[in-house]
């Protein structure tokens, strides 16, 4: 009886374990996937086989065990590496113009186009 009560508790630790595993891996994939190989720099974490893109995953790894959180880690790694790190650059306002310049180019183009369109109308 106790020889089966502890091959339960062995499996159930087992299967929780690889659970847990299996979500971190999870979780390292997307964080790894968001972020950019310094080396390579057109590669994310993911894709690349540079050294320090494995270090770098070795590091998220780690720090997800510990139960840090995806914010954290990547906040830990632009403190690091700076925004450069990120695919994505965040939305402060250093990178108002980064944002804005899409719109700004677009409400130019539209209203030349209108005044073109306007120009070529009255004749």
């Amino acid at each position: 009886m106790k020889l089966l009560l502890f091959t339960l508790i062995i499996f159930i630790n087992f299967f929780s374990f690889a659970e847990k595993s299996e979500k971190i891996n999870s979780q390292l994939r997307e964080l790894a996937g968001e972020l950019r190989c310094m080396v390579c720099q057109n590669q994310s974490l993911l894709d690349s086989d540079s050294e320090l893109a494995k270090d770098l995953k070795n590091v998220i790894y780690k720090k997800l065990q510990e139960g840090e959180s995806k914010k954290e880690i990547k906040d830990f790694l632009v403190k690091r590496y700076g925004e450069f790190i990120l695919f994505r650059p965040l939305l402060n306002y250093a990178n108002l113009m980064l944002w804005g310049s899409p719109i700004i180019f677009l409400l130019v183009i539209g209203l030349v186009a209108f005044r073109k369109i306007k120009i070529i109308t009255k004749k």
